[in-house]
């Protein structure tokens, strides 16, 4: 058996070992447990299976409850020690990367100028400072930690929401790059013209429980927006082309009822 419950197994209907989450439970056709039943024995038993889980889990929250408190999100030393190297060692890459922009040394990335192949670099970069602080906590957290339990077994959340609350929010992207400039030559007043400096382009290196500075709070403002205004277009626009999708088939229809109505006609005269 897997001493992480990295697969699961069950003996005489016992669960032995493993998370029963969305992905073993199933959320699609064709795959997991329900489905294994379905098919192996019959409805019914997959039927039966659905009301035991879903009376069991709704009886278990009921008595012990599952809800998250500051120290589920607290950074531990260890965890600290390991952002701060990361930032250091992202910083320090980030730092020759532009020194090598400004000397011209910069090796450029297919079909991309100057500029554009420091902003991949740097975008992947302190990208990378995220994930690995990510890494850290799923690996470090223990193992009754609420956000994580919510994360592995696929209720809500993921990695990148439990490293945002406890160890950084990580960089800020608009239509996928850095904050473009909102001001002449510079995203906000508080930095220096020009700059292509890790803070002064939405990098966020502050998490929810240590709290965001001015400038951090609007670059996360700003990352946030662009999911709200992308959904409520999306939804319009979809919508609309539904509506013009419908009233293309329209006519197919009132045809295939014509056609329909006619060979039925012909049948019954023959």
């Amino acid at each position: 058996m897997c001493p992480n419950d990295g697969w699961v197994i069950f003996q005489n209907s016992e669960l032995i070992s493993g998370n029963l989450c969305k992905t073993t439970m199933g959320s699609g056709s064709k795959v997991g447990l329900f489905y294994s039943l379905q098919r192996d024995n019959s409805v019914e038993a997959a039927s039966r299976c659905m009301l035991r889980v879903s009376k069991f889990s709704s009886r278990w929250l009921s008595n012990y409850g599952m809800s998250i408190g500051i120290s589920d999100v607290s950074p531990f030393m260890e965890l600290i020690k390991e952002k701060e190297n990361l930032l250091s060692i992202g910083y320090e890459n980030c730092d020759k990367l532009i020194e090598q922009y400004k000397s011209g040394k910069l090796v450029l990335k297919a079909g991309c100028n100057n500029e554009q192949t420091l902003e991949s670099f740097l975008n992947g970069e302190l990208s990378k400072i995220r994930d690995k602080a990510g890494d850290i906590l799923r690996k470090k957290l223990p193992k009754y930690n609420a956000p994580l339990i919510m994360a592995i077994c696929g209720s809500k959340g993921s990695d990148i929401n439990l490293c945002q609350m406890i160890a950084l929010v990580g960089q800020q992207t608009v239509n996928g790059q850095r904050m473009p400039n909102g001001f002449f030559d510079r995203s906000l007043p508080h930095f220096e013209l020009y700059s292509k400096y890790p803070a002064s382009k939405g990098f966020v290196k502050n998490s929810f429980y240590s709290g965001l500075t001015a400038t951090e709070f609007f670059f996360h403002t700003v990352g946030g927006r662009e999911g709200l205004v992308d959904t409520a277009v999306k939804t319009a626009e979809t919508g609309y082309m539904q509506r013009r999708l419908i009233k293309a088939l329209e006519d197919l229809s009132i045809k295939y009822d014509d056609t329909v109505r006619t060979s039925t006609q012909h049948i019954i005269q023959f």
